[in-house]
């Protein structure tokens, strides 16, 4: 199971993403919110337990000083991957991303790029995918899905030319 955490409601409309896209994998999550300056104590009771409540990975999204990933990493044996969200209070989202980022030695937190939760969910999964059959194979038809997409827009474009294929996008 994949836990998503965040340090506020505000993050939601954000890291909605990453449980969308496990859902789509058919992965089971739990979404919370646990604030590392609002609530300390509760994030460490999350992050000291997660693992022995079958949490395989940790996805946490925050804004601002975006202490969450970081603190809960140092906190537990289980994968982190922390989501830098551009909040109200951050400057574009990059010290959200250079405090996740910039982990000591030690203490490592996979990051995605700002506000992109749904790079998380897919990370999670590929994490577990690593070792569990099923998860790697829907992740293949995930991918080969993205693959098709594209490939339905570059043959669009190629036969339409660009101003045609721009005008029909509007």
């Amino acid at each position: 199971m994949i836990s998503i955490i965040m340090g506020s409601d505000s993050d939601l409309p954000i890291m909605r993403q990453a449980a969308e896209v496990l859902e789509e994998l058919q992965l089971e999550y739990e979404l919370t919110i646990v604030s590392a300056h609002r609530t300390p104590e509760r994030m460490f009771s999350f992050a000291k337990a997660a693992h022995d409540r079958g949490i395989q990975v940790v996805i946490a999204g925050a804004g601002g000083a975006a202490h969450l990933p970081g603190m809960v990493a140092s906190l537990s044996p289980l994968p982190v991957i922390g989501v830098p969200i551009k909040s109200s209070n951050s400057i574009d989202g990059w010290d959200s991303m250079l405090s996740i980022l910039q982990m000591p030695n030690g203490v490592p937190v996979a990051t995605v790029a700002v506000n992109a939760a749904k790079n998380a969910g897919i990370l999670a999964a590929q994490i577990i995918g690593a070792s569990d059959k099923e998860v790697r194979d829907r992740l293949v038809t995930y991918k080969e899905n993205l693959a098709a997409g594209v490939a339905v827009k570059y043959e669009k474009l190629e036969k339409t030319g660009f101003r045609d294929y721009l005008a029909a996008k509007k």
